[in-house]
């Protein structure tokens, strides 16, 4: 498995090895042990999501509080979809700069996007099925969002599709307004939570 860091820190790109034959193919989408030795910590398995979407579909930028927040690992099972890490970090040295990943059914990618960090993608093709892998519950009153459509994000989604948006993702403000309201993570509280998660791996407290 090749294991990548995005230019918005604390985000890993994995490509893993496929073996192919006549019958088909095989592959591990997801290694623990790769994971924990890239981000220094493994991965608390709490929920997983699915989601299948038609072509234009931008799901986004979307984010949880911090503590706990909540980290994903995503993976394109079906079609193929752009995904953006969204640096939101107040304080951080890449606020509000993002990093692009196409994850699809051909290199079958994995994405670790790290707590405090946004999230979002837009799909590309029809009936694109993605899985992701949460080390928290979803917990509505912690669940925050940024308008995908921002200008100040800039976020390269295609010209050539319509984009579809939830109500709520329509209404999510702009980063500077959300930044305004108290709403984003400091970037100071997720680096400490990142220590503390990899001080707990060390000392033996997460599996």
């Amino acid at each position: 498995m090749e294991i990548s860091e995005l230019s918005v820190p604390d985000a890993w790109v994995f490509t893993p090895r496929q073996h192919s034959d006549s019958r088909g193919t095989f592959l591990e989408w997801f290694r623990s042990d790769a994971l924990a030795e890239a981000v220094g910590h493994p991965l608390t398995l709490s929920q997983a999501n699915h989601s299948v979407s038609r072509a234009g579909t931008l799901r986004g930028v979307h984010y949880a509080q911090v503590p706990p927040s909540q980290a994903k690992y995503v993976t394109c099972v079906h079609g193929r979809v752009l995904d953006c890490v969204v640096d939101i970090r107040v304080g951080s040295p890449t606020y509000g700069t993002f990093a692009a990943v196409v994850l699809d059914d051909v290199d079958r990618r994995g994405l670790y996007v790290a707590e405090g960090l946004g999230h979002a993608f837009m799909a590309l093709t029809d009936d694109a099925a993605i899985s992701y892998l949460c080390s928290t519950p979803y917990t509505p009153g912690r669940e925050y969002g940024v308008h995908p459509l921002d200008p100040d994000l800039a976020l390269p989604w295609p010209d050539d599709l319509a984009p579809l948006l939830s109500d709520k993702d329509t209404a999510a403000p702009s980063l500077k307004e959300a930044e305004a309201a108290g709403l984003l993570p400091d970037y100071r509280a997720c680096r400490a939570l990142y220590a503390e998660l990899r001080s707990a791996s060390a000392a033996g407290d997460i599996r």
